[in-house]
């Protein structure tokens, strides 16, 4: 098991190196796992850019690089251990370490040069932690591409879950990843509290995007949006 200490020393890997590694993940979802991307039209061409998925299981990064099909710089939590047979994944990958209960210093400037330099930044609203429906977010991703005046692309995966479980049975894994539409950057200005606020309700037009891009039984704690539907139509699809 690999410890918080060790975590913090990780970093992205170089472009050229994750570039390569985006070949594999190419292998894997036309080979081991069968993966349908939709909304594929709604990724910008060019970044900067922060894509923002669910997070329902450790092998979620691989989907969005196959749907990307561009090195992301990921940000992960670095605050509590990874399992040993998990660890392969951040260790060969490389991701900009977060503590979940600061944001600090050195994560928003490695965040920052990777958005400067036309990178796409990878974040999990929710945080780390599992679970099979979705969340209430944490600020990150909102903060960042305030920053940074980085647009957000809302990502929806779902069936990596299974995947272990399938593969294990010996059968196919399936797996859907779903892009909307981006939106944003946002100003956000005034005192503390108000800047609190918006962040906050942005924050949750972030996961009702999200929501929007999963079936309805993976909405958890934002079942029953009525922005859920607007979304949909936005994207120009239904999940």
């Amino acid at each position: 098991m690999a410890n918080p200490d060790y975590l913090k020393t990780l970093s992205p890997r170089p472009f050229w190196f994750r570039k390569t590694l985006g070949f594999l993940a190419l292998f894997f979802g036309s080979t081991i796992v069968k993966i349908k991307t939709s909304g594929k039209w709604n990724l910008p061409k060019t970044g900067p850019y922060i894509l923002a998925s669910n997070h329902f299981s450790y092998i979620d990064p691989p989907f969005s690089v196959y749907a990307a099909q561009k090195p992301i710089s990921f940000l992960a939590a670095s605050d509590e251990p990874i399992k040993w047979y998990f660890m392969w994944a951040p260790h060969l990958y490389g991701f900009i370490p977060i503590d979940r209960n600061i944001l600090a210093p050195s994560t928003i400037k490695k965040a920052k040069k990777a958005l400067k330099k036309g990178e796409i930044l990878g974040i999990f609203p929710e945080g780390t932690s599992m679970s099979a429906h979705l969340r209430k977010p944490k600020n990150g991703a909102v903060f960042l591409s305030t920053i940074e005046k980085a647009k957000i692309v809302p990502m929806g995966i779902h069936g990596a879950d299974n995947a272990w479980s399938d593969l294990f049975r010996g059968i196919r894994p399936r797996v859907f990843v779903n892009i909307g539409k981006p939106f944003g950057p946002f100003e956000i200005e005034g005192e503390k509290s108000e800047k609190t606020k918006k962040l906050d309700k942005i924050g949750k037009e972030l996961i009702c995007r999200i929501a929007a891009l999963l079936p309805s039984n993976k909405h958890g704690a934002y079942a029953g949006e009525k922005q859920i539907i607007k979304y949909q139509k936005e994207n120009g699809f239904y999940p």
